[in-house]
């Protein structure tokens, strides 16, 4: 099987390290591909937003599957352009990625559906805001409508700060999304989706501010760690049952089936779970951490997903253990980061790319804001904990921040979800 993933980040990194181990998979590329990924496939170039030139490339590279990593492309209908091309791809429609496109599209299927989720209101004129955020009060939780590389979100009992980041929203044109606050500690929930039939994989918690203790700004994510030792047993089934099957099912209801990756951003809430957000896509960087346990071939099972066939796939196989990923980030980071310093360690194992770029005289330097991801497993949370950890101590890149506690209030044994007698 020829398979193209397309993407540039430790995401697709590990998808295209899962894939290089498949004895199916007999030709591999990702496109664009960084410095990190050109070691495992052929790194072609293309503009990952221009659907055409991805399903031109799908065509010429003579692809038997496309795998579609980021948002931005399948939000751009790149799904769509290749299964026109006569190419299996896994990756919803333009239609279905609205789910992640839209908060407010998402809003309004999980409401037909039947979806717990927040109480919320999309604020699109300066002149409401304050009223608005008086009926939400505090804290208050602020979003952009649209796609913001998990960056778009304030969460604060500030309310000039809610303000000030609602109007910077609204003065770039941007739609404003209220949400309610929900209690109780969060997790990921990847699932894989045909249209119809529905195969979760391994829950996970992703940190999404930049500082130890959840302090500073939100990123696109600082780390994450699977599977999640406190949580309830039935978690899993229970979110496929109340969340995931009900959109998928209400999304194919509306003509537009998804296929691929469904992502549910859960607050395990004193009411039960209740969606956060919906991604159209496999988020990063739980991504590396879930992966990193996976033991079932992943090029039958993303095919069997892109073409219908996932109700016919074996139950997956997983390893024992726990992972923990740690994202190295970039000086200035979620800020303007600094790049062009040469990074060391990066080719270790358990070092996953994102940006980084390989300069002509050979040496791996920093191009992008978060740089590497970095993954660390064990039989258990502590031991995977202490094993990431000590890679992070052989990569070097001056200036570089990462946090030091990913999972470790986990260990603790810290995190509880709130029962309903705590409501």
């Amino acid at each position: 099987m020829r398979v193209l993933v397309i993407g540039s980040g430790a995401r697709e990194h590990a998808l295209v390290l899962a894939l290089s181990h498949d004895p199916a998979v007999t030709a591999l590329a990702c496109a664009p591909g960084n410095a990190g990924i050109a070691a495992l496939a052929e790194t072609p170039g293309v503009d990952v937003g221009d659907a055409a030139a991805v399903a031109e490339l799908a065509t010429s590279w003579r692809a038997d599957l496309v795998v579609v990593g980021p948002e931005i492309p399948l939000v751009a209908g790149a799904a769509d352009a290749i299964r026109a091309a006569g190419v299996p791809c896994f990756g919803p429609s333009r239609a279905a990625a609205r789910i992640e496109g839209s908060k407010a599209f998402a809003k309004d299927v999980m409401t037909a559906a039947g979806v717990p989720t927040a109480h919320s209101e999309v604020v699109d004129n300066p002149a409401r805001l304050d009223a608005a955020l008086s009926r939400f009060g505090a804290p208050y939780v602020v979003k952009d409508d649209g796609l913001a590389a998990g960056k778009g979100v304030v969460v604060t009992s500030d309310l000039d700060a809610a303000r000030a980041h609602a109007m910077g929203l609204l003065d770039d044109g941007h739609p404003v999304l209220l949400e309610s606050f929900l209690d109780g500690p969060e997790a990921s929930l990847f699932c894989l989706v045909d249209g119809g039939t529905v195969v979760p994989l391994l829950p996970a918690q992703d940190f999404k501010r930049v500082g130890d203790g959840d302090s500073g700004p939100n990123t696109g994510g600082m780390g994450a760690y699977a599977p999640l030792p406190w949580a309830p047993g039935d978690l899993v089934d229970d979110v496929v049952r109340r969340v995931v099957q009900p959109t998928v099912d209400e999304l194919a209801r509306r003509g537009t089936p998804f296929t691929g990756l469904l992502y549910a951003g859960l607050a395990l809430t004193s009411r039960g779970p209740q969606v956060i957000e919906f991604n159209c896509r496999f988020g990063d960087p739980e991504t590396q951490a879930v992966l990193a346990l996976l033991r079932t071939p992943i090029a039958g099972l993303l095919l069997a997903t892109a073409t219908g066939r996932l109700i016919e796939h074996p139950p997956l196989e997983w390893a024992e253990g726990a992972a923990v990923t740690v994202v190295v980030a970039a000086e200035g980071y979620p800020g303007r980061p600094r790049t062009g310093d040469v990074i060391a360690g990066s080719e270790a194992d358990g070092v996953l790319h994102a940006g980084t770029r390989r300069r002509e005289d050979g040496a791996v330097v920093s191009a992008g804001g978060r740089v590497l991801s970095v993954v660390g497993v064990g039989d258990d949370l502590e031991a995977a904990r202490e094993d990431v950890y000590r890679r992070i101590a052989n990569v070097h890149l001056t200036g570089s921040h990462h946090r030091t506690d990913i999972a470790l209030r986990a260990v603790r044994g810290e995190i509880t979800v709130p029962s309903p007698q705590e409501a």
